[in-house]
């Protein structure tokens, strides 16, 4: 195949490791990284490293060097999260674990309309934040940090099937629509991670 790809005047497709154990991420991103061979680190390895970072980015990079480190292929971290106004940021950086360390996404949802309850409409503005780093190897000192967020409006109660997270809860006001009545064609054309793995495959070609 590398052989005849050369004859070609082809590339093979360049090698890179998602810091990630998500098959529906991976299928989301390999949509747009059509130049690239894609691997998730869960081919690799079965451990995490720890999200001892105090912002998206710090916890990006972590993630990236540890899938670098393990594999010896350059990496992708990413690290995402829901930041609501009026609670000053949160969930943030816990918006997996909201309603503990083994909580799964009905009770985050849950835990984040009940600390709501008492917000008003007009003050329930929250956006969704991506950022991803990229490290040629575990120890670029010059890792590529790109950053996207997705703006939106926190309802008062679930609309919609598609999606996780906190997906069925975000209103976005220009579709009408919360994240999760979005076809997942259009979903996947608006996300903030869409925008930031664009905007990060356009500085590391």
């Amino acid at each position: 195949m590398h052989s005849r790809n050369q004859k070609n005047g082809l590339h093979a497709p360049k090698p890179i490791v998602l810091a990630s154990s998500n098959p529906g991420k991976l299928a989301e991103m390999q949509e747009i990284m059509k130049g690239y061979y894609v691997y998730l680190q869960s081919e690799f390895f079965s451990d995490q490293v720890e999200e001892t970072g105090h912002s998206c980015i710090e916890n990006a990079i972590l993630k990236a060097r540890y899938a670098a480190e393990k594999t010896g292929l350059p990496a992708i971290g990413d690290d995402s999260g829901l930041f609501v106004e009026a609670l000053n940021g949160a969930p943030g950086l816990f918006s997996a674990r909201f309603a503990g360390e083994t909580a799964d996404d009905k009770a985050n949802v849950q835990k984040l309309l009940k600390v709501m309850h008492d917000i008003p409409e007009g003050h329930r503005h929250a956006k969704y934040v991506c950022t991803m780093a990229y490290v040629r190897y575990a120890t670029d000192p010059l890792p590529i940090c790109v950053t996207a967020d997705w703006s939106g409006y926190i309802l008062a109660e679930p609309r919609g099937k598609e999606g996780y997270g906190y997906d069925s809860v975000f209103y976005l006001f220009r579709e009408r629509a919360t994240v999760a009545e979005l076809s997942p064609v259009l979903k996947l054309r608006l996300s903030n991670r869409t925008q930031a793995l664009r905007e990060l495959l356009a500085q590391i070609d």
